[in-house]
């Protein structure tokens, strides 16, 4: 996507770019060359839904008394607007000066949750759902000068027919999901420029054969021609590893698109065994791809992996793999669904060093930005279309249906390259054992299937603990692998599971205790431990993903008088409780094991330690993990699960205690231990 190069186009947009400038820093843009329309936006409640009627969308209608909002912006935390449901309104103008040959797209990367967008004064459109980006057309609309943006947004999500939304029980605390419905333009808001015929979407599909060593990349690029007449759209990708470009020759398509209307054109290459590395936890590979279109250019990063479900086993790239994890619900102190860069960086990091490597994260997508850190530094996620606990009439409500998919297909489109993406989940803890359920998983995995056949698919399953006595009575018979809810008898849900699907492996979606059970944070500990030991014991079970990663606020019933739920391995604020070193501890891939200490003259002595790669829960490759302590790195080498090596470590001084601290090779301790010197 390229910036026009007239000259009083630039000076404009680098005015506009200094004013955004402190928010844009602080948010990734998904289009590196974006404008953003970060900063400062004039914003109003509209209690009694008036605005429209009123004409708050016109340039002409002053927003003295308006207040001045910061965007990204969730007003839900704002102390003046907090916990408010209805409609408010953001205005914002900006200069432009349109160029003749160029068409102008107007992006959210999400707005929650029903947004209606004006430009100067007309209505460019409406879109629901509050967590999947979209974007329109307004180059028509925009005018020499400065121009009048206003959004109109909705976060009431307590009603039957909004995703996720209210139960259809008749119950009082049917309207209430188990997290915020944290209102806003909570996500980057930005404009492109394009040429009139442009690359929309890039779908990347690397097949590695890991038998031969080699790949099939095939690249599916969705242009638009929004000129006024047919044009041949021939695509040319490069793709490169590292500062190195491959020299490929790629079988590119081409097609002749009618005017105004949209095509998908498709390039195909093989990969020698010498250009493949593939993508695992301890080494994420990545490739970037970018494709020309004449001027235009779009690009995106990948990964070559395969996943594939075998004997009740999960196999990353042809190895089985055993992983912990938790679900983390977008929730901040002061920033309630805001994202920004410092945050994810914050959550991913703790995450990873708490061991979670393999989980479905929450029930919507989150930001783009933490799969691109999961993509950089190696994590396993299942995402999953924002939804909780539908009732049968939801799922065989025709519109109800169309909404989710549109939501399903945005999340996909936008998610579908990242290889940390494994698998999509079509929902959470809906009937499944009733038709309604059956039909919607059977239908939403097959929709699903249409759009991107390269990856699992799943849904979290809470009622196969009522323990279904045949396969075909619950619908996870539909499924690639098993996620299950399950918070209590452990066990005995457990082995039931496998006997109903022995092939399928299992994956423990939500489990925990909350932090103020009976017991404290120590009953959260204790919980913990008796259930890894359960775990361990059943070979079938791949992954266990903790309720939650962090507390959060809710209206649920259930809900604390401060307003969280803390069920978390660390608070609000992201303190640590008791747990989140027992989950540290228990979800290393590896033990040590001192041998010898060997005291030698001078201050210079040699600790021997044994070093085992867990062959029960977790276990993976260990691939490039290195001891380090205050005077010494070494490096320990790599190991199969079920293997152990004895590693050397260089001790100096008279201390009677050295600590060890085991490091991955992208960056992230994974255990600590101290070791006595005697």
């Amino acid at each position: 996507m390229n910036l026009s190069s007239n000259p009083n186009t630039m000076r404009l947009i680098g005015f506009f770019l200094l004013l955004s400038i402190t928010s844009f820093a602080q948010f990734t843009l998904r289009q590196p060359d974006a404008i953003p329309l970060h900063g400062q936006w004039a914003f109003a409640l509209d209690t009694r839904e008036v605005g429209e009627a009123r004409g708050w969308y016109q340039e002409t209608f002053a927003t003295n008394g308006w207040d001045q909002v910061t965007v990204p912006h969730c007003f839900s935390v704002d102390p003046r607007y907090q916990f408010y449901t209805g409609t408010v309104w953001y205005r914002k103008s900006f200069p432009w000066q349109p160029q003749a040959g160029k068409r102008v797209l107007l992006h959210f990367d999400a707005a929650y949750y029903a947004a209606t967008i004006w430009l100067n004064n007309q209505k460019v459109g409406s879109h629901e759902g509050g967590y999947t980006p979209f974007h329109f057309d307004v180059t028509k609309l925009l005018k020499a000068g400065d121009n009048f943006l206003s959004i109109s947004i909705n976060n009431d999500t307590w009603q039957v027919g909004s995703i996720p939304g209210a139960k259809d029980n008749g119950n009082p605390n049917d309207p209430f999901t188990g997290w915020m419905n944290y209102g806003g333009l909570n996500r980057p808001v930005y404009l492109t420029v394009e040429p009139e015929m442009y690359l929309e979407n890039l779908k990347v599909e690397a097949m590695p054969d890991l038998v031969k060593g080699t790949a099939l990349l095939r690249v599916k690029a969705r242009v638009r021609n929004a000129s006024a007449q047919s044009s041949i759209a021939k695509i040319n990708p490069l793709v490169s590893f590292g500062n190195q470009q491959l020299k490929l020759t790629w079988k590119a398509g081409s097609a002749t698109i009618a005017a105004g209307q949209t095509a998908v054109v498709e390039a195909e290459v093989s990969l020698k065994t010498t250009e493949v590395k593939l993508w695992n936890l301890d080494d994420p590979n990545l490739y970037q791809l970018k494709v020309g279109l004449g001027a235009d250019t779009l690009s995106s990063a990948f990964g070559i992996r395969k996943l594939e479900v075998q004997n009740a086993q999960l196999l990353l790239n042809g190895v089985p793999i055993r992983v912990g994890g938790g679900n983390r619900v977008v929730d901040y102190p002061g920033q309630g669904a805001l994202e920004p860069d410092w945050l994810v960086e914050k959550d991913f990091r703790l995450m990873k060093e708490a061991g979670m490597e393999f989980q479905r994260l929450t029930h919507y997508p989150p930001s783009e930005s933490f799969y691109d850190w999961a993509d950089r530094y190696g994590m396993l996620i299942i995402t999953e279309p924002g939804n909780w606990q539908l009732t049968p009439r939801h799922m065989d409500n025709d519109t109800f249906r169309r909404k989710f998919q549109q939501q399903f297909r945005e999340m996909m489109e936008r998610d579908w390259n990242h290889p940390s993406v494994i698998a999509y989940s079509v929902g959470n803890e809906y009937l499944s054992e009733t038709p309604a359920g059956q039909r919607w998983t059977k239908d939403m995995i097959a929709y699903g299937r249409s759009l991107d056949a390269t990856r699992l698919y799943t849904f979290a399953s809470m009622r196969l603990n009522i323990l279904p006595q045949k396969p075909e009575d619950e619908a996870s018979q539909y499924c690639d692998f098993v996620c299950t809810n399950t918070y209590g008898g452990h066990a005995k849900a457990l082995d039931h599971i496998h006997k109903l699907y022995p092939d399928k492996p299992i994956l423990i979606s939500e489990w925990g205790i909350r932090a103020d059970n009976a017991a404290g944070e120590a009953g959260q500990v204790t919980h913990f431990e008796n259930v890894m030991a359960e775990i361990r014991k059943r070979p079938y079970v791949v992954g266990a993903a903790w309720w939650t990663y962090n507390d959060y606020q809710s209206r649920y019933v259930g809900t604390n008088p401060n307003g969280y739920r803390p069920w978390g391995l660390v608070g609000p604020d992201r303190s640590p409780r008791q747990l989140y070193a027992a989950h540290r501890r228990e979800m290393a891939p590896l033990t040590l094991e001192k041998i010898s200490f060997q005291a030698g003259g001078q201050g210079q002595h040699e600790l021997i330690v044994r070093v085992s790669a867990r062959n029960d829960f977790p276990a993976y490759p260990l691939k490039g993990y290195t001891f380090k302590t205050k005077d010494a790195s070494v490096k320990i080498p790599d190991l199969q699960p079920g293997q152990s090596t004895e590693v050397k470590i260089p001790v100096r001084g008279f201390d009677k205690s050295l600590k060890l601290e085991i490091w991955k090779a992208t960056g992230f301790s994974v255990l600590n231990e101290n070791f006595e010197l005697k």
